[in-house]
């Protein structure tokens, strides 16, 4: 139970939903945790003592708020990460959003949004921690993106492209980065059971399920063993660009 001990470990959307199974994984394995999230103080606060009531000590994490869009903002947050809990080793980019609308009745910031959150604010956090893991000639990037991004889905024609743009960002700085000793992988989970899932119009929720081979929403705790995977050495040092799925049979790849 000590895969991730020296390890300082960054999680965007971590205040919530599988960002938070996979940071109470990581603080169970041994790791320090700092969250970079959007959601209310009042939530942050919480998910931190969560985290170190786990851990069974104080200072096993922290958490800034902050939009992971925002050049700024994720630069301040990183650099509060590392005067608190040290270089960072870990990132994991579980931070997105989630909306549906037919393209033909899109609009244009609700288009931008989508790739602001979910592509932009991949780039600026990976980015950021680059600069640590470089230095250290070693780290793990984990990136979700989402099994849509294989099959596509209706009214969602901005999301699957947000997501598959981080697959190939995923692919593409696999190869930079694996020369320092960095790898960088990405997950595809199917629709899991979390407060963002929850905000999808229940229309479409149904016809889902429907979809599913295995007939059900997945949980968190059947996410965060594989981004714990990821994230350890030796268990994740031969993932190199790849696209992990946890999907319920909804891709087969």
């Amino acid at each position: 139970m000590a895969r991730l001990k020296g390890k300082v470990a960054v999680i965007t959307g971590g205040a919530s939903g599988m960002g938070l199974a996979s940071a109470e994984l990581f603080v169970k394995e041994g790791a320090k945790v700092g969250i970079i999230d959007l959601k209310d103080e009042k939530s942050l606060a919480k998910a931190v003592k969560r985290l170190g009531t786990m851990a069974g000590k104080k200072g096993a994490a922290c958490c800034y708020r902050a939009d992971v869009g925002d050049e700024a903002a994720v630069r301040a947050a990183f650099a509060a990460v590392r005067k608190a809990l040290g270089p960072i080793d870990i990132l994991v980019n579980a931070a997105g959003i989630d909306t549906t609308s037919e393209v033909a009745s899109m609009s244009t910031a609700m288009w931008d949004q989508m790739i602001r959150v979910n592509l932009r604010g991949t780039f600026l956090c990976t980015r950021e921690a680059l600069k640590d893991m470089k230095k250290k000639k070693w780290g793990r990037v984990i990136n979700f993106a989402s099994q849509l991004a294989h099959k596509g889905a209706p009214e969602m024609a901005h999301y699957v492209a947000s997501k598959s743009a981080v697959i190939g960002f995923t692919r593409s700085l696999a190869y930079e980065a694996i020369r320092d000793g960095i790898t960088v992988n990405a997950i595809c989970p199917g629709p899991i059971d979390t407060p963002l899932l929850r905000q999808i119009p229940k229309h479409w929720l149904a016809r889902k399920k429907k979809e599913l081979p295995i007939g059900r929403f997945g949980r968190v705790e059947e996410v965060a063993p594989t981004v714990l995977m990821l994230a350890s050495d030796p268990d994740g040092a031969y993932y190199v660009g790849a696209t992990l799925n946890m999907n319920g049979g909804d891709v087969m790849v």
